[in-house]
């Protein structure tokens, strides 16, 4: 029996990873099919389609002239401007929020002072406040940094807040025996143990980020990404509008990459639920 099984041969196994990956691209290319038929098939002239911008993407991504470039920029110099907006805001605002979801977590009056009027702005739109940027600061880069502000600070301030009311009972009674200062349970004992929301409010934070930067871009008509999706749009170029499009989505995915990144470099303790 056992020389038999010996020469029988080994049955192909796929790792989970390579499954993963696998059904992921099987679904990209069946959602790029039915979106390529369905154009073609209900209108083919006047609505973008993954053929087309494969047909325009060197095109964009080269900075080859068009009759736009003059009026929107050249598209690597609107990712640069877009990126860099994003990511100071992003700064910013993810260090306000800490402070501030530290202060509610562990003060009451400030709790009571501004925990409601947070969640209500979270809850509001970004676009709906845009226009009071605009009164405050013209139609300024600078607008579309506030706005980037706001819509990291919100997320984040608010997970802070639940992650330290969430903080166990035992480590402020050792903290007290050990007679800690304010300084050394806020960011030695509640910021630590409230890391996870942390994580969560961050990638909440970047995403509202970057809508936060191309809505201002839109809207403002400033330089980057969501400028240049306006002019061609407007200009008929849909597939190279759809082109920045593209490149705000990978934007989006290499900021949730570097946070795993940096939380299994950083934090090899932390694991989401399910993994």
């Amino acid at each position: 029996m056992t020389a038999i099984a010996a020469r029988l041969p080994r049955t192909f196994a796929v790792s989970p990873r390579a499954e993963a990956i696998a059904l992921r691209l099987l679904a990209g290319a069946v959602l790029l099919g039915l979106w390529e038929g369905l154009v073609t098939w209900l209108s083919p002239y006047y609505v973008t389609r993954p053929s087309g911008v494969v047909r325009h993407f060197w095109e964009v991504v080269s900075n080859r002239a068009t009759p736009m470039t003059q009026l929107s920029g050249t598209f690597w110099f609107d990712v640069q401007t877009t990126v860099v907006a994003v990511f100071e805001g992003l700064a910013i605002g993810v260090a306000a929020g800490v402070v501030v979801g530290l202060a509610m977590g562990r003060l009451r009056d400030v709790e009571w002072a501004l925990k409601y009027y947070i969640g209500a702005l979270f809850a509001m739109p970004t676009i709906a406040i845009l226009p009071l940027m605009t009164l405050w600061f013209g139609y300024t880069n600078t607008a579309r940094l506030w706005i980037i502000i706001l819509g990291a600070f919100l997320p984040v301030a608010l997970n802070v807040y639940d992650g330290v009311r969430k903080l166990p009972v035992t480590y402020l009674e050792v903290a007290r025996t050990y007679h800690a200062r304010w300084w050394n349970v806020w960011f030695g004992i509640a910021l630590p143990a409230s890391l996870p929301y942390l994580l969560a409010g961050l990638r909440l934070a970047a995403g509202r980020a970057l809508v936060a930067a191309v809505v201002a871009e839109y809207l403002l008509a400033i330089k980057g990404l969501g400028f240049f999706i306006r002019s061609d749009t407007q200009s008929l170029h849909e597939n190279q509008a759809m082109v920045a499009v593209v490149m705000l989505a990978l934007i989006g995915v290499g900021i949730n990459a570097a946070i795993d990144l940096a939380t299994t470099r950083f934090l090899p303790w932390y694991r989401r639920e399910g993994r």
